[in-house]
C-alpha cells in the first residue's frame, strides 16, 4: 500500500515521527488484509460463499443460495430434443421446470448461457411483411445469448440463477472437484423429495442432472416427480429483459388503448395423408378458424367494431389478415420497425416483445383453447391428443369427423 503524500521538507521533532507511523500503519493493514485473503480462499467452500454473496449482493438474503443446481450446457441437452433445436415455448416449458426444482430445493440453478434457435421460427418475413412479397429470408443467427431474452436479476428475484459462462460458475466446478464425493452427485432418477431431505443430496455443493436423457419437462410431466411449487405460464414471457420490456412499453404507449390476438398458424396447420391418401391434421379446426371471416365471426362478440387491433402470428402471407379492416384497425410489429430494428436480432426476441405487448392489450385472444377462462380463435386444444383428423374447412362439416 502507498501513500501518494509530499512530506514538507521542515524542521522539528514531528517530521520524524509521522514517516515511521505512516510505514507501521501500512506494514499493519497489509498484514490484515493478508489474513483475511488467508482463511478465506476462493476454492473453499467459504470462499466461494463470499463470490456468491459478492455477486448477489443487490438479491434479497433469502435469494442468497449457496447450493447448486446444474441440468446442462443448453436446455433439453442432454435429451432426444439435444440436436433438434425445439421452438421458444417448448424450451421454456423445459427452462421453467428447471426453474421449479430449483425453487423447490432451495438451490441456485446454473442456467445455459445460450438459447438455440429453431431456423422454423426464425425468419425474417414476420418482421420485414411486405404486400408484394413472401420473405423467406432468415435471421442469421442460430442461438443467442440467454440475457438477450431474459433479466436474470428479476428472475433471481424468484428463482437465483447464474449463467454457465459467468465467473462464480467456474469457481463453483473448482470447488466441487476438490470436494470430491462431498461436492457433487450425478442424479438420474431421484425424486426431488429425495433430493431435498435425503442428506446424501441435500448437503451437496453441487447437483448435477445432466445424467438424465429425458428432455428438461418431461421431469416435470414425471407424477412421481412433481413438487408443490409452480411457476405460472405467465413467468418468463414477464422476466423479458430490460431492452425488450422498454422497446415493448414504447409500442404499447403508441397503440394507446387496444386489443390483442395471437394466431397460430404455420407449422400448426400442417397435414400428412393416411394410408388412403386422405389429409389429416392434429388440430381439425386451427385452419379454418384462424381465417380472417371466421376471425371475424369469432371475436365480434368480444371486440366492438373501431378498435384497434393488435396482431402477432407466423403467417406470412402478404394481407391475409387485410379483410379484418372491415372492422378493426390493424396494427403489427412490423408498424413499429423503427422501434424494433436497433434492438431486434431474432425471432425469439421478436416474439418476446409481442408477447408483452398482448399481455398489455385490454382483451387478449389466444389462438388454442386453454380453459374457460381465456378467449380463444378456436376450440382446438393446445395440447392434443396425437389424434390425427380430417381438417374442417366450413362451419357445415363441424359434428361429421370421425377419428
Amino acid at each position: 500500500m502507498a501513500f501518494h503524500r509530499t512530506l514538507k521538507s521542515k524542521s522539528g521533532p514531528s517530521s520524524s515521527i509521522i514517516f515511521p507511523a505512516f510505514c507501521i500503519a501500512a506494514i499493519v493493514l497489509l498484514f490484515f488484509f493478508a489474513s483475511l485473503i488467508s482463511t478465506n480462499p476462493v476454492s473453499s467452500p467459504e470462499g466461494l460463499e463470499s463470490v456468491t454473496k459478492s455477486e448477489n449482493n443487490d438479491q434479497n438474503d433469502q435469494n442468497g443460495h449457496e447450493k447448486f443446481l446444474y441440468w446442462g450446457n443448453r436446455i433439453d441437452c442432454p435429451g432426444r430434443h439435444c440436436e433438434s433445436c425445439e421452438g421458444l415455448g417448448h424450451q421454456e416449458s423445459s427452462l421453467r421446470c428447471a426453474l421449479e426444482e430449483a425453487m423447490f430445493l432451495k438451490r441456485t440453478l446454473v442456467m445455459p448461457s445460450r438459447m438455440c434457435i429453431n431456423p422454423i421460427h426464425n425468419k425474417k418475413g414476420i418482421l420485414r411483411r411486405s404486400n408484394t412479397a413472401n420473405s423467406e429470408e432468415t435471421w442469421a443467427a442460430k442461438s443467442c445469448s440467454m440475457d438477450s431474452l431474459y433479466d436474470m436479476d428479476l428472475i433471481s428475484d424468484t428463482v437465483p440463477v447464474i449463467l454457465d459462462n459467468s465467473k462464480l460458475w467456474y469457481q463453483v466446478l473448482t470447488t466441487s472437484m476438490k470436494l470430491g464425493a462431498r461436492g457433487v452427485a450425478h442424479v438420474e432418477r431421484v425424486s426431488r423429495v429425495d433430493l431435498k431431505e435425503n442428506s446424501r443430496f441435500s448437503n451437496l455443493l453441487l447437483i448435477n442432472r445432466t445424467a438424465s436423457p429425458l428432455s428438461w419437462f418431461m421431469e416435470c410431466k414425471d407424477r412421481n416427480n412433481r413438487s408443490p411449487i409452480l411457476l405460472p405460464y405467465s413467468f418468463l414471457p414477464s422476466m423479458a429483459a430490460k431492452n425488450l420490456r422498454n422497446v415493448a412499453d414504447k409500442i404499447k404507449a403508441l397503440l394507446g388503448d387496444y386489443d390483442a390476438i395471437h394466431v397460430r398458424r404455420g407449422d400448426k396447420i400442417k397435414t400428412r395423408k393416411d394410408r388412403f391418401g386422405v389429409d389429416r391434421t392434429l388440430h381439425p379446426h386451427l385452419d379454418r378458424d384462424t381465417r380472417p371471416e371466421f376471425i371475424l365471426h369469432r371475436i365480434e362478440k368480444w371486440v366492438p367494431p373501431g378498435r384497434t387491433l393488435f396482431i402477432a402470428s407466423n403467417e406470412r402471407t402478404p394481407g391475409f389478415f387485410s379483410p379484418l379492416t372491415v372492422r378493426y384497425k390493424l396494427a403489427y410489429s412490423s408498424n413499429f420497425s423503427h422501434i424494433l430494428d436497433p434492438v431486434i436480432g431474432n425471432n425469439y426476441q421478436l416474439f418476446m416483445v409481442e408477447r408483452l405487448i398482448m399481455m398489455g392489450a385490454k382483451k387478449f385472444i389466444r389462438t388454442f383453447k386453454e380453459d374457460d377462462t381465456y378467449f380463444s380463435l378456436t376450440d382446438d386444444p393446445k395440447k392434443n391428443s396425437k389424434l390425427w383428423k380430417m381438417p374442417v374447412s366450413t362451419m357445415d362439416e363441424d359434428g361429421k369427423q370421425t377419428l
